[in-house]
């Protein structure tokens, strides 16, 4: 008889430390704080601000040896499933954890002493405390509240990608493949098969770079069976070898909907031959995908299209804060879209 499984395993709700994001959230909310709170002595601005300076120096200090810590914590609390409670708990007892270490460290030198005269080691570390479970608290918080956001971005999506037209028409290239190339429409209905396989994901799933690209070409030999040789596609990688495209995560169906809008809008219109151009670079510690496709005079930027970017860049988001951006507009006789985020393994 099988085991039952595991109902106390849970998903990682510490937020990404590392991320730069997350990192100036947390000092601005610390620092902005300890602010307000010596303006509240009302000994002036002057004294104030030079009391804000010597403390900062203090609390900075604590911060990112906390946000670092917790920062490699964090991969390892993944690969052991700790429950929720437990992930909470070390976002608070880590800062006070390493308050106490701080002070213990500086209590013996003069100039601490001086410039903290009155400061209580068990005040410090329980106010570390509260304020690593109240900004655990904030930032689950800020999570739910993008969550809607997810939620509709996944309808919309499934509702302007499983597009009737798109159904009907790959299921007609495939009846009429199916006599004269019969192997070939066993291999079109596999990729339709992913395709919706995918589709059906939760939109906060991660993949790899190297699987996304493989769901695009996919999905690109399927319209091509519609489109024929008016579809043409040129992919260019620079930086980055296979073994990398292997290991990068990327955000599931982040690349294939900006090829669906090329092909929506930069082929379909036109009777010609057209060209997309996907380049994928690597720039540093940044991935960069473009995505080029012919724009022609009489046709704009439907609604649609402009919900379908928004839904990817609030994705994006929260997925990596202000680490990654998406932009999109015309050069010359093509609209381009441009999109970075940080290159995680």
């Amino acid at each position: 008889m099988n085991k039952p499984a595991n109902t106390h395993a849970t998903h990682l709700i510490l937020p990404d430390y590392c991320n730069l994001g997350i990192l100036f959230r947390v000092l601005f909310i610390v620092n902005a704080s300890v602010f307000i709170a010596l303006l509240g002595r009302g000994q002036g601005w002057v004294i104030n601000g030079q009391e804000f300076i010597e403390t900062s120096m203090l609390v900075e200090l604590i911060c990112l040896s906390s946000l670092l810590s917790l920062c490699s914590l964090r991969p390892w609390l993944a690969s052991l499933g700790v429950p929720a409670w437990v992930q909470r708990s070390i976002a608070g007892c880590v800062p006070a954890g390493i308050c106490w270490l701080v002070l213990m460290y500086l209590e013996s030198m003069d100039w601490f002493a001086f410039s903290f005269p009155r400061l209580r080691a068990s005040y410090a570390v329980a106010l570390c405390f509260i304020y690593g479970i109240g900004l655990q608290h904030y930032f689950e918080l800020r999570n739910r509240a993008f969550s809607p956001a997810l939620g509709e971005a996944k309808l919309q999506a499934l509702q302007a990608r499983i597009r009737p037209h798109f159904l009907f028409n790959s299921l007609n290239a495939v009846l009429s493949l199916i006599r004269t190339d019969p192997r070939r429409a066993e291999t079109v209905l596999e990729d339709l098969a992913d395709l919706f396989r995918v589709l059906m994901r939760d939109t906060r799933d991660m993949t790899t770079l190297k699987d996304e690209i493989h769901l695009c070409e996919q999905y690109l030999s399927i319209e091509k069976l519609r489109l024929g040789e008016r579809l043409q596609v040129s992919w260019h990688t620079e930086n980055l070898s296979d073994t990398e495209l292997g290991e990068i995560k990327i955000a599931a169906l982040l690349l294939q909907p900006l090829l669906e809008n090329a092909v929506h809008h930069g082929v379909e219109p036109s009777a010609k031959t057209s060209l997309i151009l996907v380049a994928i670079r690597r720039n540093l510690n940044k991935i960069e995908i473009s995505v080029s496709n012919p724009l022609h005079a009489d046709a704009r930027l439907s609604q649609g299209n402009h919900m379908a970017l928004d839904n990817i860049r609030q994705r994006l988001l929260l997925l990596y804060d202000i680490e990654a951006d998406l932009s999109y507009g015309s050069s010359g006789n093509n609209f381009e879209v441009k999109l970075q985020f940080p290159a995680k393994k």
